[in-house]
């Protein structure tokens, strides 16, 4: 057991290191290419962010362990909006001022809702996850379009261009991006080996594993790069970094999960009907409300960071106390 935990720690460290890297790479390259910063954050960086997902997804669901690819990907929207969200307006209250921010919330909406109508027949099949990849490559070539239409004066483009490295070479870059790929599929390896161990010693489902362990250490870059971004006054930068992220982990997550899985279709269990995609549909709704503000201001405060913390906490305990009984 102590190797096991070894093992998913090792694999958390490398998942966020080589994310990182990812990260930057692929950011560094795309910029001394010429594309704009609001353009790469909003697709590159908001793809790469979610790496260690459909990482870690990808392998599970190869092998034959698509409840742990499934409760990472829903999970993992949860801790996004909970967990990192929650923990980011808790340290510092933010203020969402980026026009493009606020069109990219009804298409997480519609991203999420799409998603909840191919669960609803308790199967995910190839067919399914075909669909969600086709919707990646419309929300890509959307949010291309956006990135190009937005005014140079959004607040988000300035955030992005503070944070993509100007003073990497393209040879540096690339091997960056190659060296944070490997790292990534080698912790995304050595993390669902160690789960699936965890799930067999503790006898509980590869789902609850997903949606409670992977979920909350996949979730950890996007951890990291929203609350410095809060830090550092970059609010609209760590929401769109969520954002993004969430709308990446549904269509690509589970969409190459439900492609590659050997046994298709994935059969989802009624818990995840009954309580999972409840929950992270009620808090897509809670992250648009808070957006919005019902009045345009566009403010999350302390007090609704921390009460998005404690129900993420709540959840968690829940789930893990239903799964020990």
């Amino acid at each position: 057991m102590l190797l096991t935990v070894i093992g998913i720690l090792a694999g958390f460290v490398l998942l966020v290191w080589g994310a990182d890297r990812f990260v930057l790479g692929a950011g560094a390259m795309a910029r001394n290419f010429g594309v704009s910063p609001l353009l790469i954050g909003l697709t590159i960086v908001g793809f790469a962010t979610s790496a260690p997902e459909i990482m870690v997804s990808a392998i599970a669901s190869i092998g034959d362990n698509p409840g742990l690819a499934i409760g990472n990907a829903i999970g993992s929207n949860i801790a996004n909006i909970g967990l990192v969200l929650g923990a980011t307006a808790l340290a510092r209250p933010m203020r969402i001022q980026s026009e493009t921010l606020r069109r990219e919330i009804p298409a997480l909406l519609a991203v999420t809702l799409l998603s909840v109508m191919l669960f609803l027949d308790n199967y995910i099949s190839r067919t399914d996850g075909v669909v969600l990849l086709l919707g990646l490559g419309l929300l890509l070539h959307w949010m291309a379009g956006l990135g190009f239409r937005s005014a140079a004066g959004d607040p988000m483009s300035a955030e992005y261009a503070a944070e993509i490295p100007a003073d990497v070479s393209t040879p540096t870059a690339l091997a960056w991006f190659l060296l944070g790929l490997a790292v990534l599929l080698s912790g995304a390896w050595v993390l669902v080996w160690g789960a699936i161990k965890v799930a067999h010693v503790l006898n509980v489902s590869d789902l609850i594993i997903g949606l409670t362990v992977v979920a909350v250490g996949t979730s950890l870059p996007e951890l990291a790069v929203s609350i410095v971004a809060a830090m550092k006054g970059e609010h609209d930068l760590a929401f769109g970094n969520i954002i993004g992220s969430n709308m990446f982990n549904l269509l690509a997550v589970i969409g190459v999960a439900a492609s590659v899985s050997p046994n298709s279709p994935i059969r989802i269990d009624a818990e995840v009907l009954i309580l999972h995609l409840p929950v992270m549909v009620g808090l897509t709704l809670v992250i648009f409300a808070v957006a919005y503000n019902f009045g345009g201001r566009g403010r999350v405060f302390r007090v609704e960071g921390f009460l998005l913390l404690m129900s993420f906490v709540a959840y968690q305990a829940y789930i893990i106390k239903g799964a020990m009984d």
